[in-house]
């Protein structure tokens, strides 16, 4: 085999190629507002931190499969799939027929979350059958196979500054995303003058752009800049649930903390000193500390986060310990969700309590690396999921406030990283800025 141009592609050379963005000159604007320049440079203390977030695998437990049936006159293929177009379009190339000489049935997803958008694995099939007329053949991959050909999460790094003046209040924060573009590699025809909007979701400014305005920035700052570097390295990155938005929360939930313990004041209290005007997003995040008992002198140690994603207000407050050892364990996470208009309070609950075995999976283990071109997680022995005995306590509170429908299986898994890594700081007195746990010695 030509194993291609990238034979020698690591880990090293993404860490270097997310780096050069961080103080890059050139970068695309999500939100901008107030004279930043001007309150850094009359800051009393300027606070500074570097995160990062890693490719990520959608593991789902079903492995990519199609069924396929070509003649000279027909295909039929029968797929789980999450975009039906899209599996059309490629049975349709595959087969050299036109599309009305297609069809394509959809089947019961064994997993999705982004991964079966794409169509590679329903090309396969067809390329396979059209092989065999007439006999209908199955392609079933392996788990290796499906783990390391996805389209992978997209890794990013942030530097997040911030200004506070002499009496503790926050004047300004510059927010730099150096990483990945999804749409760059997967829809070029929509990014916005080379600017991929997607990767603000969750920070972005109102009126940017007319589908980013369900994920606007929680917060009001006297002056703000947030900005991103396009770095792309040779990794297929894909919608990966709650896409842009988790990566987005964690930088800025985490940094808030950092703002709030620079500043000398309780972390819910400064946020809501910056949610005035956003007295949903202050609603969710007052429920979850008064139903975790925020503030209470109980021993437990106990961290926030908050996001407005996908039409839809959510927090989360994450109770923890860590034993003397470095040893993690959770013992519960309150979830509020303001989705607008409840259809199904007991299905929210589920997907709510579902979104956090996704995301906490993923903060404490979901990692894809590279050496030598290849990926090195093949199977659920080096990519892990949680496990039942692990689980924390998840206690969902539904308050729809009125209005459109919010999302609620993506949004909430935004919340579950950061409001645990807020959680370890109150408990060990340690900051966690890169991902996966599993590689942070935790002891206090």
């Amino acid at each position: 085999w030509d194993l291609g141009a990238n034979a020698d592609f690591d880990d090293q050379q993404v860490s270097q190629l997310l780096e050069s963005g961080l103080d890059a000159q050139e970068a695309f604007v999500g939100n901008q507002d107030g004279d930043l320049e001007s309150a850094f440079a009359g800051a009393d203390k300027m606070i500074e931190a570097i995160y990062k977030c890693p490719s990520q695998s959608h593991a789902p437990m079903e492995p990519m499969n199609a069924t396929a049936l070509w003649s000279k006159e027909r295909c039929e293929v029968w797929c789980p799939t999450q975009n039906g177009e899209s599996a059309l379009a490629a049975a349709s190339e595959a087969a050299g027929l036109p599309i009305e000489q297609c069809e394509v049935y959809k089947t019961i997803l064994g997993g999705g979350f982004g991964r079966r958008g794409m169509a590679d694995y329903v090309h396969q099939a067809v390329a396979i059958a059209k092989a065999f007329p007439g006999t209908p053949i199955k392609l079933q991959w392996s788990r290796e196979e499906d783990q390391m050909h996805g389209f992978y999460h997209p890794t990013t790094m942030a530097k997040m500054r911030g200004s506070l003046d002499a009496q503790g209040k926050l004047t300004g924060v510059h927010m730099r995303v150096s990483g990945q573009s999804i749409l760059a590699a997967l829809a070029p025809q929509m990014l916005a003058d080379g600017a991929d909007l997607a990767t603000f979701q969750g920070v972005v400014k109102t009126g940017l752009h007319p589908r980013m305005d369900e994920h606007r920035i929680s917060y009001d700052f006297p002056a703000v800049l947030v900005d991103h570097a396009m770095r792309n390295p040779p990794i297929r990155p894909g919608f990966w649930r709650g896409v842009n938005v988790n990566q987005n929360a964690l930088y800025l939930e985490c940094f808030m903390d950092e703002l709030a313990h620079a500043a000398g004041r309780d972390a819910l209290e400064f946020r809501l000193a910056h949610m005035k005007n956003r007295p949903q997003g202050a609603a969710v995040l007052k429920a979850v500390a008064q139903r975790s008992g925020w503030g209470r002198d109980d021993g437990k140690s106990r961290g926030l986060a908050a996001v407005y994603a996908f039409g839809s207000y959510v927090a989360a407050c994450a109770e923890v310990s860590v034993d003397a050892d470095g040893k993690l364990k959770m013992d519960r996470i309150v979830a509020a969700t303001d989705c607008g208009t409840a259809v199904n309070p007991q299905q929210i609950e589920a997907q709510v309590e579902g979104s956090f075995v996704y995301g906490l999976s993923a903060a404490l283990f979901g990692e894809i690396t590279f050496d030598q071109g290849q990926v090195q997680q093949t199977n659920f022995h080096t990519y892990p999921s949680m496990q039942i005995k692990d689980m924390p306590e998840v206690e969902t509170i539904v308050m729809p406030s009125g209005g459109f429908y919010g999302g609620v299986g993506e949004p909430t898994i935004a919340v579950a990283a950061p409001a645990l890594l807020n959680a370890i700081f109150a408990e060990t007195g340690k900051r966690v800025r890169v991902l996966p746990l599993k590689d942070a010695n935790l002891r206090a």
